[in-house]
């Protein structure tokens, strides 16, 4: 496994909590925010000291990352430089809230190194927002996509889809008309004890599995190719960061509850083709815990592999597979790879293992096969459509 080259970064604060959002996050106060910044440049030295880079792509997410006042942004940025030398050389994300920013906030973001925004629009009604729990309205939404453009930066727009009183058709062509270059889209699901789980809310599978293959026509027409289960993208324009998720390759973790994946160090276990990091909730984070660390063998890995390349248009090379991992998947999956070929949820090209159309609307149910055969942690949770299960491989 190779060093890593890209880094997550999170942060935590929130103007608002959302009804759907299980993601560690807060209300700000300057205070914990002061102990926040004072944290994250002593753990960016120490990591960047570990693993100096220079990286490819950084990523800030949260939480809300542009609801920290610029000079507290121009902190974490300056962390990451004195770290590493500079941001991400070829894509820098900040995850932008539409109330938080205007063009003149934008144009400061492109100036400071942020190449990429992604804003969470989620919708273009105000009645869904506000059943969202959302702060900002829909014309916010539109306009902070503009500014953001005007500014120069890359636009990527985050649409929830199968929502109660939603026309996912006209988000999906705002989307599509705003010119943002990316399209994320992710079917509501409602996540253990959110605002939404406990108000009972529930969501209409069909309803779901609807608006997924209308998000891919839709915006297909538009030139945003989906090119993994919840992203389209005009060409040229797919994220290069959360591809390092999607292919397994190493990322660094910083801030509270970030997580991360390293190679391994003398002190695992034999066989440890990597290790997954988690840092601390804030509380005990601010007090100095070191993070969690679990060391991930050839098989799990491998597993991992599946879960996340299947995601992806391209879907895994079968031999780099191997080579990462130390397992032949057609020997050690050959019933399970046999029925989902046999059933055409799955393809075999040059090489390479890739979903169907149809089998990445089944993707969890495929998934859950090769999971059976081989018990491990992290299993997909229903027989939902794809676009219906977690909200991006990224770690948020």
């Amino acid at each position: 496994m190779e060093a890593p080259r890209a880094l997550y970064l999170h942060v935590p604060f929130c103007p608002q909590v959302c009804h759907y959002c299980d993601f560690h996050k807060m209300r700000r106060n300057e205070r914990l925010v002061a102990a926040y910044l004072q944290r994250l440049e002593r753990d960016a030295a120490a990591l960047a000291a570990r693993w100096p880079g220079p990286l490819d792509t950084a990523y800030f997410g949260g939480g809300t990352p542009s609801h920290l006042t610029d000079a507290e942004l121009d902190r974490v940025l300056a962390a990451v430089r004195a770290g590493w030398g500079g941001l991400g050389q070829h894509e820098t994300t900040l995850e932008a809230d539409p109330g938080t920013f205007d063009e003149a906030r934008a144009l400061r973001w492109r100036a400071a190194g942020i190449s990429r925004v992604s804003i969470g629009m989620q919708s273009t009604q105000d009645p869904v927002l506000r059943f969202l729990g959302r702060s900002h309205s829909g014309e916010q939404a539109l306009r902070a996509a503009r500014d953001a453009r005007s500014a120069g930066l890359q636009v990527s727009l985050d649409v929830i889809t199968a929502v109660p009183g939603q026309d996912a058709r006209a988000d999906l062509e705002a989307a599509a008309a705003s010119g943002a270059q990316h399209v994320s889209v992710y079917s509501l699901t409602v996540e253990p004890h959110t605002p939404f789980a406990r108000r009972g809310v529930r969501i209409d599978e069909d309803r779901a599995a609807d608006d997924f293959e209308l998000a891919e026509a839709l915006l297909g027409r538009h030139g945003l190719e989906r090119y993994e289960v919840s992203n389209h993208a005009r060409e040229g324009y797919e994220s290069r960061h959360n591809r390092t998720y999607w292919r397994g390759d190493g990322y660094l973790a910083l801030g509270p509850s970030a997580a991360g994946f390293e190679p391994p160090s003398a002190s695992d276990p034999a066989g440890t083709r990597g290790v997954r990091t988690r840092n601390a909730p804030i509380k005990a984070w601010l007090q100095g815990a070191a993070p969690e660390r679990t060391p991930v063998d050839g098989p799990a890995l491998a597993l991992e592999l599946l879960m996340t390349g299947l995601r992806t248009r391209e879907g895994l090379e079968l031999a780099r597979v191997e080579a990462r991992t130390g397992v032949v998947l057609a020997q050690r999956f050959g019933p399970q790879l046999q029925q989902a070929l046999e059933a055409g949820l799955l393809q075999e090209r040059g090489g390479w293992l890739v979903a169907t159309r149809r089998g990445l609307m089944l993707l969890n149910a495929v998934l859950r096969s090769f999971f059976a055969a081989e018990p491990a942690d992290d299993e997909p949770a229903d027989d939902e459509p794809a676009a219906a299960s977690a909200r991006a491989a990224a770690p948020r």
